[in-house]
């Protein structure tokens, strides 16, 4: 994982779901960015990661906060296509934008879940409005804890938005 407090790095994203247009970090910001780092194929980001991201798009304004997905396939990378993954926002109802996250040539690892260091799936990444990696959570996150983490960004962001 990065180091919390320094400007979070730039997604490398080669397709994007649900947004007419390439999101990143600049475009998003005065707003809190929650990024949900997922394959279809991981248990835990089916049961888990997914659902709770659904929550936090539900739950929060959309022009306070910013829900993300980001489809980083680290295996099985024949089965996870970015025409699966499709079928798959579609089958699942996710509304916020999913970003296919970029492979590089010589390395199973995409170049977002390198440049944060990211352990595995599902992992939650949480940016503040000026757009700084403030938390990075690998695994399942607790519910209370994680809405009370986007208030206290919120709370800090308000002399931002106003």
């Amino acid at each position: 994982m990065i180091s919390p407090g320094r400007p979070a790095p730039e997604w490398h994203v080669d397709q994007w779901f649900n947004t007419p247009e390439p999101l990143t970090i600049a475009s998003l910001r005065g707003k809190i960015i929650v990024i949900e780092a997922f394959q279809m194929l991981c248990p835990g980001c089916v049961s888990h990661g997914i659902p709770q991201a659904q929550r936090i798009y539900q739950t929060f304004s959309p022009q306070q906060v910013q829900v993300i997905g980001l489809h980083t396939v680290f295996e099985h990378h024949a089965a996870m296509t970015p025409v699966s993954l499709e079928a798959f926002i579609h089958e699942y109802r996710i509304n916020f934008p999913v970003g296919v996250d970029r492979h590089s040539e010589g390395t199973h690892l995409p170049q977002t879940m390198r440049s944060y260091a990211m352990q595995g799936t599902p992992t939650l990444i949480l940016i503040d409005a000026q757009g700084n990696l403030r938390d990075q959570h690998f695994g399942n996150v607790n519910d209370l804890a994680l809405g009370a983490q986007i208030m206290e960004l919120m709370i800090e962001a308000k002399p931002l938005q106003a």
